[in-house]
């Protein structure tokens, strides 16, 4: 593991990395590289990344947390909580104008913001006339300072009509930040509180938050998209996460730590250790989609199923895939997976930005290097 990343930091393709392997209490980490481009820190154990979208499956476990409080169950409507979408509407066709529309035929469930298959989302054909328009309120992620907050974007995306029927088809993105907006209006706290108080505090989570303190910023590493054939800075420590922004993205918000979300993934695999039932854990690192639903959207799925917050390894069509394996990649370049089945944990975190769905080099090594127990 160590020298596949070494090739990657050598060659200045990644500035630096922290890799996490954990088989049960068998726990390797590996840090190599810097901060940054100018070389100012060693990486160590204790980075903070922005994590951006291996924040999905944190905000859909806390979904599942107030569904076992009882505030609502996963057939439940959400109209009751997001009446912005009582009563949406669908674009007749995916290739339709979006003024061209016709009634949902059923309302959107918990169910199917958690599985997104709500009907908005990224599909794989980005010029489609409705998902132009949903980018111009699903703006880039990474960007955490672009949104409004959170009523205003809702009442935004509301102006906007379904791509999909609800519960047809697997969508990327929109309904994790749809979910975080329904945490906050379910529990009456905001995202970051509710985060802090039932899931970081309790599993010691420490570092993860959406935003970086002052006391902590010596850790964070600055973030970099691609530029030519080199790397430009798109974030610097005391940039976008100084302060918690106006939105806080249930999609990909979170900065945090290798070990923190290590806390995460042991807790998922103890069968919920206190946070979750059994039965949520199932649910959540189950596969929810039939098998036309993957294949619509070859682009962000290449060929993974999804549970709630994360994909599933449906099929070992690459060395690394583990029918089973629960995780995801996030755009700011990290990626956290588990296997049920073998009890393993593999995270990998970096400051290069990905350029778009797809395969990954340094990556695609990484999991190469860690596809099985030793």
């Amino acid at each position: 593991m160590h020298e596949a990343l070494r090739r990657h930091v050598d060659s200045g393709f990644i500035p630096g990395a922290v890799a996490l392997v954990a088989h049960g209490d068998d726990v390797e980490v590996t840090a190599l590289g810097h901060l940054d481009v100018e070389r100012t820190a060693p990486m160590t154990r204790d980075t903070i990344f922005r994590l951006a979208s291996i924040t999905k499956p944190i905000t859909a476990a806390a979904v599942l947390m107030l569904v076992e409080d009882g505030r609502f169950g996963l057939d439940t409507p959400i109209a009751e909580w997001l009446p912005e979408l009582a009563d949406p509407v669908v674009v007749r066709t995916p290739q339709s104008p979006v003024d061209d529309v016709v009634p949902a035929e059923r309302p959107i469930t918990v169910g199917d913001l958690l599985s997104s298959r709500a009907g908005y989302g990224f599909p794989s054909d980005f010029s489609l006339a409705q998902v132009q328009e949903l980018s111009t309120v699903q703006t880039d992620g990474r960007e955490v300072r672009l949104r409004p907050e959170p009523d205003e974007w809702l009442a935004r995306l509301a102006r906007i009509p379904l791509l999909h029927q609800p519960g047809t088809a697997w969508l990327y993105d929109t309904c994790s930040d749809l979910q975080g907006i329904l945490i906050a209006r379910a529990s009456g706290q905001s995202l970051p509180d509710f985060l802090a108080e039932r899931v970081f505090e309790p599993l010691g989570m420490a570092d993860t938050a959406f935003e970086v303190p002052a006391a902590k910023r010596h850790r964070f590493a600055s973030y970099y998209r691609s530029a030519g054939d080199g790397l430009e800075l798109a974030d610097a420590p005391d940039g976008q996460w100084r302060e918690a922004p106006p939105f806080p993205a249930g999609s990909g918000g979170l900065a945090g730590t290798a070990d923190d979300w290590h806390r995460f993934a042991r807790m998922i695999l103890s069968g919920g250790e206190g946070l979750l039932s059994k039965e949520s854990v199932r649910q959540m690192t189950a596969n929810h989609l039939t098998a036309e639903q993957i294949a619509a959207n070859p682009v962000f799925l290449e060929g993974q199923g999804w549970g709630f917050g994360g994909a599933v390894d449906v099929a070992p069509t690459r060395p690394w895939q583990i029918p089973g394996r629960y995780g995801w990649v996030g755009g700011t370049g990290t990626s956290a997976y588990l296997t049920p089945s073998t009890g393993s944990v593999a995270i990998l975190l970096t400051q290069r930005g990905v350029d778009g769905p797809g395969g990954i080099p340094h990556m695609q090594d990484f999991w190469q290097e860690t596809a099985a127990p030793e």
